[in-house]
């Protein structure tokens, strides 16, 4: 019975360390939904959910640690916005951001991730909008579908 448990407990460490060996975001096909907050917004607004395709590059690659749809709901992301501060722990990620242009915005975002599934809020200043909140939670539905 000990040996039997010593045996599982080696796999799953050994399956945890495969998994975020490439980093702690996984590539495939994720459901995200995302929750904003901002003042003078009226409360209960729907949350906004997609589903969106990471490849391999993309998950190791900390400019596009933000999902998607923060980076302009799915437009792909500003070329006025940049990553930095960009900082893993274990399975947390996080970043600092500066976005220049029309509408300066400055952010910080933290993400912690698990083999399949993640959450994590970003906060935003200035801009058009002012401050704001973004809440994400994601899970990963499988491979992308080619």
């Amino acid at each position: 019975m000990a040996a039997r448990f010593v045996v599982i407990t080696a796999a799953f460490v050994a399956l945890s360390l495969a998994v975020f060996a490439q980093g702690p975001r996984r590539d495939g096909r994720w459901e995200v939904k995302m929750e904003m907050e901002m003042p003078g917004m009226p409360s209960g607004l729907p949350p906004f959910t997609t589903t969106q395709c990471i490849t391999p590059e993309e998950a190791n690659d900390p400019q596009k640690s933000m999902p998607q749809m923060g980076r302009g709901r799915g437009r792909g992301a500003d070329p006025n916005c940049k990553m930095t501060d960009y900082k893993t722990e274990g399975n947390k990620v996080t970043w600092s951001m500066k976005c220049a242009g029309d509408t300066p915005m400055t952010g910080k975002g933290e993400f912690a991730y698990e083999a399949d599934a993640y959450t994590g809020t970003v906060m935003m200043e200035g801009g058009r909008a002012g401050a704001m909140k973004l809440t994400y939670s994601a899970k990963r539905l499988g491979d992308c579908v080619k």
